[in-house]
């Protein structure tokens, strides 16, 4: 069991106590309390457990694919051209918007049981295909819905702010006051945003844009969080920080002082590797400079259409490693702890007395092996809220 003082918290002979959907008691077996003796045991065999998994970025809800685009980039198209010729991000708004809410909530369960299965507990889910108001609901509403439809909790980021339609093509800052903040609000009216998100890029929107998006965020209670410095250094990790951002996301091209910056907020660095793999980048993001100034390291899919059509979170534990040069330990920590912390989810993550009961339970004797193996799920089983 991954809980101890180890460099994983590993515990030989581990016992965990489950009441009411938590975490009890955590510990050796030999040192179980009395008060626990009599109750019902489930002997897992001497399996791994862990906290259950965090995929604490994704873009699961969409329209359509970007297979074609696929082909494009592999005959010498970069992201940025791609976009810059109407496809990219905006090639899936046109297919979103023609779903309706029944079916992107079909479109999205395969993928969503597809993590399932290897042990996430937790999806994050973005609107940002939609860029028009009725379409960011619906595909928040759709988020919402799966998270009634399936045993994981969903949480969902409003991400109008992520490309600009064509339009409003030349005026983005049209685009913010007059469909990204408007449809802010109504999102939070009808309760369907957990934080506010954001693409600060030169394709997308600068600093002084994303930042009307965060004072909107502010004016109502939102928490917020950034796409930042994937393709260029706009400072957009540092504008997150001073906002206190929950993280800052992909970050290749993140300076030591950006990482300071996040690192002083409390911000998360939520490292994405499906992206950097699917567009064959060769900057990667700082691991060394994060790591020195202690900000913490998530690990996600972005499973989305275009840039990381990825769907499998162990994949990504190996890829941090593999391409980033994170350690198995960092990775696993990236997937639970601070994948929870990028969430604001103070309650998950940890197998800790108090903690929500959400684990995954593994056909594996060491924890390295999560991140070690390509291509294999070695889940037993999950169990959420203390429930098999």
């Amino acid at each position: 069991m991954v809980s101890g003082a180890d460099p994983y918290g590993l515990i030989d002979g581990a016992a965990l106590v489950l009441v009411g959907g938590k975490i009890a008691w955590v510990g050796a077996k030999a040192d179980l309390p009395g008060e626990y003796a009599a109750m019902p045991v489930q002997n897992m065999s001497g399996r791994l457990i862990t906290p259950a998994l965090i995929d604490c970025h994704t873009h699961t809800v969409h329209g359509g694919n970007r297979a074609a685009e696929f082909e494009m980039r592999l005959h010498g198209a970069s992201y940025e051209e791609v976009a810059r010729a109407g496809g990219g991000i905006v090639s899936t708004v046109t297919a979103t918007r023609r779903a309706s809410e029944d079916e992107l909530v079909a479109a999205a369960m395969p993928f969503v049981d597809a993590m399932i299965a290897e042990g996430v507990a937790v999806i994050e889910i973005k609107s940002g295909y939609g860029l028009e108001q009725n379409t960011e609901l619906r595909m928040l509403r759709a988020a919402r819905r799966i998270g009634r439809l399936r045993p994981v909790l969903v949480r969902t980021s409003f991400l109008a702010a992520h490309a600009v339609p064509v339009e409003y093509m030349g005026r983005a800052d049209a685009y913010i006051d007059q469909v990204c903040i408007p449809a802010l609000h109504a999102a939070h009216a009808e309760r369907l945003v957990d934080a506010v998100d954001g693409f600060c890029e030169g394709i997308a929107f600068s600093p002084a844009q994303i930042e009307r998006v965060f004072q909107a965020a502010r004016s109502l209670g939102l928490p917020v969080k950034l796409h930042a410095e994937q393709l260029s250094n706009l400072g957009g990790a540092a504008l997150a920080a001073r906002y206190g951002a929950m993280s800052a996301d992909h970050l290749e091209y993140l300076d030591e002082a950006g990482v300071v910056a996040m690192a002083a907020a409390g911000t998360v660095a939520v490292i994405l590797p499906g992206a950097f793999y699917t567009l064959r980048e060769q900057r990667m993001p700082p691991i060394h400079l994060l790591r020195q100034h202690a900000v913490p390291m998530a690990v996600a899919t972005d499973m989305n259409p275009g840039s990381s059509p990825m769907v499998s979170l162990l994949l990504a534990m190996n890829m941090a490693c593999t391409l980033f040069r994170m350690t198995p330990v960092e990775a696993l920590a990236g997937a639970t702890t601070h994948a929870a912390r990028a969430l604001g989810l103070a309650d998950r993550g940890t197998l800790a007395v108090g903690q929500i009961a959400d684990l995954a339970v593994w056909n594996c004797g060491h924890p390295a092996e999560l991140a070690y193996r390509i291509g294999f799920n070695p889940l037993h089983q999950r169990i959420i809220g203390g429930v098999l």
